[in-house]
């Protein structure tokens, strides 16, 4: 059965995921306040409405209720924003996932129900940063205000040894959870598999364990 979306917000991240679900097949209904916007996507999405969705009456006609999933994107006007999830908790969703401005932003919609807060600014920034750090740190990817995923391609300090050799869990407090080589990935890969040019490490542990195995390990010297 395909699954319902509703995307609240059509600026450039709500409109990209907006993009990216029709793509994929899926139902989605865009809404946004703006004409312009909703004409931009009335040819991409199932359906596309004017709305004021600060508006609980205006939801409810929209059936908003019986989606399975609705993203709220609403750019600069965080007081729409927080009140549009007020009434989507109210109106008793399934699920909601809303983007925030800034941190208090995120800590504001934490607190009255939604259950999932991005922050899309904030996570691009950590990732160009690791990205610009090193040619190897290929993605950056926050798992939780604590914890994240990193995929970095072996260093010359990987080059010919082994997990054990290396022994990153003991020495970083990481773990290597996979190993991709061209287009195969071994999950869970054996400890004494020696590692070679080009393969792709995927790395998770706190972010300031990850932070000394990438200074340590992947970071090249002449870099």
């Amino acid at each position: 059965m395909k699954r319902e979306f509703a995307v609240i917000g059509l600026g450039r991240f709500g409109g990209s995921i907006c993009y990216e679900l029709s793509k994929e097949g899926m139902d989605v209904l865009a809404i946004d306040i703006s004409e312009e916007k909703v004409n931009e996507f009335k040819n991409i999405a199932s359906h596309a409405v004017i709305a004021d969705t600060t508006d609980e009456a205006t939801l409810k006609e929209l059936g908003i209720n019986n989606f399975d999933h609705v993203i709220v994107s609403i750019g600069d006007n965080i007081q729409a924003s927080i009140l549009t999830t007020v009434i989507l908790t109210d109106l008793g969703v399934k699920k909601i996932t809303v983007k925030a401005n800034n941190d208090y932003h995120g800590k504001i919609l934490d607190k009255i129900g939604a259950h999932h807060v991005v922050h899309p600014e904030r996570d691009m920034g950590k990732r160009i940063a690791h990205s610009i750090i090193s040619n190897n740190i290929l993605d950056y990817l926050e798992l939780s205000d604590d914890h994240s995923i990193v995929e970095v391609k072996t260093s010359d300090k990987m080059i010919g040894k082994s997990l054990v050799d290396l022994d990153i869990r003991a020495n970083y407090g990481c773990n290597v959870v996979a190993i991709r080589q061209g287009n195969d990935i071994n999950v869970s890969p054996m400890a004494d598999e020696l590692l070679q040019e080009n393969d792709i490490l995927i790395v998770i542990g706190a972010d300031h364990d990850i932070s000394k195995f990438e200074k340590e390990l992947v970071i090249e010297d002449d870099e």
